[in-house]
């Protein structure tokens, strides 16, 4: 599995949280809320433990995508080229 992270936080927290800086007078700027930093394996660990028809989905196939003739970009290209779109928009000044 990836080893991305999610910084998670719940919805109901996000709106309770803006309920609570619209009561006080003295919130002002903007908040950052990050329940959790949360790694793409601990959240579909999590997961099954609930609904165990998502136990089958962690299985990674392209067959389907091969049946249509899909080839994949790597990610490495893919990152690349994004840094290189970026750059020639004057977004990003770094190079790879």
């Amino acid at each position: 599995m990836p080893g991305g992270v999610f910084l998670y936080v719940d919805v109901r927290d996000v709106g309770n949280a803006h309920v609570l800086a619209f009561e006080n007078p003295s919130a002002n700027g903007r908040y950052c809320l990050i329940a959790k930093a949360l790694y793409t394996y601990e959240a579909l660990d999590i997961l099954p433990q609930k609904r165990k028809c998502l136990q089958q989905r962690r299985t990674k196939s392209n067959e389907k995508a091969k049946s249509l003739g899909i080839s994949f970009i790597s990610v490495e290209q893919s990152l690349k080229d994004t840094v290189e779109s970026l750059k020639e928009r004057n977004l990003i000044s770094f190079t790879l």
